[in-house]
C-alpha cells in the first residue's frame, strides 16, 4: 500500500542557506526567508539540498537548518529535507536525523562519485526506504552525480510504498515522460530544471523543485497553478516573464547567482562557502536586469 501522505505537487523551493560574512548560518535571515517563502505561496520547501550548500555543512548544521525551517513553516506546507549521501550508512543516519528534526519528507540524491550500476542505485534507495518511516523523494541529477537514474530504475523504485516522488533533473524529456506515463498512482514527478517546468507539467508532471523561486516564489507558484488548471496561455506568459531570470540564475554554478540576487533584494548577505565564490562582477548587470524584468526589484 502506498503512503497516505498527500501527493506532492506545485512549486517547491530548494532554499539557499543564508551565511554570515564569517561563514556561520545566519539564523535570523533564514527565519525571515522561510517565512517569506510561505507567505508568497510556495507549496513546499526543500532545505539542505544542493542549492542549500549542504555539501559544505556539518551534520549538526544541517539539522539546525531543518529545525528552523520546520519551526517557521509550522505545519503549513511540507518540508522535504535533503539527507543524501554516497555512503548508504551515512544516508540512513542523516535520514533519521532529519526525521527527528521534524521533516515531513526526505530528499535523497543518487550516489555521487561512486557511480554504482543501476542495481546498486536500487539497493541504495531500497535500504533507505525500508528503514526510515517517512516518505522519500528520489533526486536524479546526473550533472552533479556523474550517473543517470534511468526511467526503468525510477519506476522500479516507485513501487516501494515509501518512495513517493522523483525530482527529475536529467534534462531528458523522453526519460521524464516515460516515468510520467508508467508511474504508479500517487507517485509525483517533479521537474528539477526550472527551464523545463512548463514542458514537464504539460506532459503530465506535477510541479517543480525550483532554484529560481528563491527570488521569485510567487511567480513560480503561479506558473505551476496555471498549468495545473490547464490555463497554458497564462502559464506560458508567466514562463516568458521568468525566462530572463531562469537564464541568469544559472550563469554560474548554482547557488552563486541566486545568492547574489537575494543580496540585491536585501534578503541576506552574498556569502558562500568555499569552494563556491561570489558571482563574477561581469554577471551582476545580467542578474539585476533579470530581477527587474520579473518585478523582484525596482528598476
Amino acid at each position: 500500500m502506498r503512503s497516505t501522505t498527500p501527493m506532492l505537487r506545485g512549486a517547491g523551493t530548494a532554499i539557499v542557506t543564508p551565511f554570515t560574512a564569517t561563514g556561520e548560518i545566519d539564523e535570523p535571515a533564514l527565519r525571515r526567508f522561510v517565512a517569506w517563502q510561505v507567505e508568497e505561496g510556495i507549496d513546499y520547501i526543500v532545505p539542505c539540498g544542493s542549492t542549500g550548500e549542504a555539501a559544505t555543512m556539518a551534520g549538526d548544521e544541517q539539522r539546525r537548518v531543518v529545525e528552523i525551517t520546520v519551526e517557521v513553516v509550522d505545519g503549513r506546507i511540507p518540508v522535504i529535507a535533503g539527507a543524501g549521501s554516497n555512503d548508504t550508512a551515512r544516508a540512513l543516519a542523516y535520514s533519521r536525523m532529519m526525521r527527528d528534526a521534524g521533516a515531513t519528507h526526505l530528499l535523497h540524491v543518487s550516489p555521487a562519485y561512486n557511480k554504482p550500476p543501476q542495481r546498486g542505485i536500487i539497493a541504495h534507495f531500497r535500504a533507505i526506504a525500508d528503514t526510515v518511516d517517512i516518505p522519500i523523494v528520489l533526486y536524479n541529477v546526473p550533472g552533479r552525480t556523474g550517473s543517470n537514474v534511468t526511467a526503468e530504475t525510477t519506476l522500479e523504485l516507485a513501487e516501494n510504498a515509501n518512495i513517493v516522488a522523483v525530482k527529475e533533473a536529467s534534462g531528458n524529456l523522453a526519460q521524464i515522460t516515460q516515468i510520467i506515463r508508467h508511474r504508479p498512482h500517487n507517485f509525483a514527478v517533479l521537474s528539477g530544471d526550472d527551464a523545463l517546468t512548463l514542458a514537464v507539467m504539460a506532459a503530465g508532471g506535477d510541479g517543480v523543485t525550483s532554484v529560481t523561486s528563491n527570488a521569485t516564489p510567487a511567480l513560480v507558484a503561479q506558473l505551476c497553478a496555471a498549468a495545473h488548471r490547464g490555463d497554458y496561455d497564462d502559464a506560458r506568459a508567466i514562463d516568458s516573464r521568468l525566462a530572463p531570470w531562469t537564464h541568469a540564475a544559472f550563469v554560474e554554478s548554482n547557488p552563486i547567482p541566486v545568492k547574489a540576487a537575494l543580496s540585491m533584494m536585501g534578503m541576506m548577505a552574498d556569502s558562500l562557502r568555499l569552494p563556491l565564490v561570489p558571482l563574477a562582477a561581469a554577471h551582476h548587470v545580467l542578474v539585476r536586469a533579470a530581477l527587474v524584468a520579473t518585478g523582484a526589484i525596482a528598476e
